[in-house]
């Protein structure tokens, strides 16, 4: 029986399986009907449904714990789905008498928008960072210069994202995008990267930032205990799983309020530095010291410098993943961009330099907390203020991370890419539940197996990775659709010379780290086995779709959740082609 147009539930007697109609559904089983005449019957969708049923005969179909007795005849199965579907839609009936569609909810205005942008890049990696430039570019002036560059290079391809964002309106981000032009296999490779490792990974190593930040004044002589640090980082990030499942709306709002305290508390560190520059604490800013190098610099060293710069600056793109939960995504999304790269960038630049006027190159080095050590020096009495900012700064952190990285896997179900589970909302709070249980779940498995620093590597290869096959993809569709309608069309300078950077720095990347760089294309192409089996191969035995049937309907039972009703023409990619603003 076909229950709305999410998926129907039929099995015999009491037991119902639920059979989700996705498009890769409809040939195979399709293809498990008898005649000619009835395969045609699943041209579409609620044809493939009935088609499918009418090979079941004597089931009886329900939802949840509604149920209706079938007799056999059309009629009758045809009167069931029509109840079933109104009870449903009932169910949907908001306060003031109207029918809402089960979909993601449009509420992340222009002043949200800008706060999970900020959010995101600032996080742990202005407090973990700066050390890791410092080390690699050798100097104090030139890692200013890398941080002021790094930010450039955000600004250049958030650019590009805003073009891509506004001309396929998917959720998703850089996912969708090269899904979209470069086809299945690529898509599903960055997909498969950023599931596994890189996602899981940041968050864990936000999460443990926060942890340590937070028991820090607990134990000011040595470092937190690992199963202290661990369990706090675990129960953060199952706290912050619960908001964002519960609602959209109180996951934005405690994204508002921490973005604008991590704010604060950089501009805290901000004030204080200009105040001691003011005073002549600027020894190590001068130019015959800035540019004294510590040990002497290598392209590959530069290039390490620039990628761990990139980590800082990593999450600019991540408001792309929720293009579809945007109010006015054309408008907003390439607004958003334009205001809060380039306030991070002025940030981040203005707190190192803040950092060096009371702090030498060596104490840098030698610290693991920079912003503690910073406020230890000059707060005075009201040191712990930084502990404490940093602990809130890098739980905002988390909970953009977990709504962002959330959709991704969410665009993936939808894609036919991960399990049709991870496609669901929960029909009333219409939040992807399953999707952030798998994104919490893999971040407490990545906790659970020690030191996750070595992985940070690992991750910002495979982002640089993904960003420019992304960017690449924009200058494939330029050619491929040269006259699909972009409301924002770059200049052409724009990606070009982000690949142009892109190219050199991965190369002496590869060149200087061989291993780490090495281990990141492993993980990417591991899921090549995986895409042929599990996507590209279409008739698997039986007992294999029966099989993800009961764990589909077993997880719509607990999660409470079915498939959205989307507008497709709020995610479908520009066709006509009118006026065009150029950048």
């Amino acid at each position: 029986m076909l229950v709305s147009r999410y998926s129907y539930l039929c099995g015999p007697g009491d037991r119902a399986h639920v059979l989700p109609l996705l498009p890769r559904d409809s040939e195979r089983d399709c293809n498990l009907l008898g005649s000619k005449k009835r395969q045609a019957e699943c041209s579409s969708a609620h044809a493939h449904a009935r088609a499918l049923y009418e090979t079941r005969r004597g089931y009886r179909c329900s939802f949840f714990k509604t149920a209706a007795q079938m007799d056999g005849t059309e009629t009758n199965r045809r009167n069931c789905a029509k109840t079933e579907q109104q009870k449903m839609l009932d169910s949907g009936v908001n306060q003031n008498g109207s029918k809402d569609r089960v979909t993601l909810k449009k509420e992340i205005g222009l002043l949200s928008a800008c706060a999970i942008i900020i959010g995101n890049i600032i996080g742990s990696g202005i407090f973990i960072s700066p050390k890791g430039v410092l080390e690699h570019a050798g100097s104090v002036g030139f890692s200013l210069i890398v941080w002021v560059l790094g930010g450039g290079i955000c600004a250049l391809g958030s650019l590009c994202y805003a073009e891509l964002g506004v001309t396929i309106p998917k959720s998703g981000g850089d996912y969708s995008y090269v899904t979209e032009i470069f086809g299945g296999l690529v898509g599903f490779l960055l997909l498969w990267s950023a599931v596994l490792i890189m996602y899981p990974t940041t968050l864990a190593v936000i999460a443990l930032t926060f942890s340590n930040y937070v028991l820090q004044p607990a134990f000011p002589n040595c470092l937190p205990p690992y199963i202290a640090t661990r369990l706090l980082s675990t129960a953060c990030v199952l706290f912050l799983t619960w908001v964002n499942c519960s609602s959209v709306r109180w996951g934005t709002r405690i994204q508002d309020v921490f973005t604008v305290g991590k704010l604060l508390a950089l501009v805290l560190i901000i004030v204080v530095g200009m105040v001691q520059i003011a005073k002549g604490h600027y020894d190590a800013l001068e130019p015959q010291a800035a540019f004294q190098f510590i040990k002497d610099p290598s392209v590959g060293q530069i290039a390490l410098a620039f990628l761990q710069a990139s980590f800082a600056y990593s999450g600019w793109n991540f408001l792309n993943y929720v293009t579809e939960e945007v109010v006015e995504p054309r408008k907003n999304l390439p607004r958003a961009i334009y205001i809060s790269i380039p306030l991070v960038t002025l940030v981040y630049t203005l707190t190192n330099i803040a950092y060096f006027s009371s702090m030498t190159p060596h104490e840098l080095l030698e610290s693991n907390a920079v912003a503690v050590t910073f406020g230890e020096k000059l707060l005075g009495m009201f040191s712990w203020v930084m502990p404490i900012s940093v602990a809130l700064s890098t739980f905002g952190g988390i909970n953009g991370y977990l709504f962002t990285s959330s959709r991704l896997c969410f665009s993936g179900a939808r894609e036919g890419h991960l399990p049709s589970l991870l496609a669901m909302i929960h029909l009333k709070s219409c939040t992807p539940i399953p999707a952030l249980l798998v994104c919490c779940t893999a971040t407490i498995v990545i906790l659970c197996i020690g030191d996750t620093h070595n992985l940070i590597n690992y991750v910002s290869f495979i982002n640089y990775l993904s960003y420019g096959v992304t960017i690449a993809g924009l200058l494939y569709y330029r050619w491929k659709k040269p006259k699909m309608f972009r409301p924002i069309k770059v200049n052409l300078i724009v990606p070009c010379s982000y690949l142009v950077f892109w190219a050199v720095l991965l190369g002496f990347s590869l060149y200087s780290e061989p291993v780490v760089c090495g281990m990141g294309l492993v993980i990417m192409l591991t899921g090549v086995p995986i895409y042929f089996i599990g996507v590209h191969w279409k008739n698997k035995p039986h007992w294999i779709y029966n099989a993800v049937e009961r764990v589909t309907y077993l997880g719509q039972k607990l999660c409470y959740v079915v498939f959205p009703q989307d507008d497709l023409s709020e995610i479908q990619p520009l066709k006509e082609k009118t006026v065009k603003s150029e950048l």
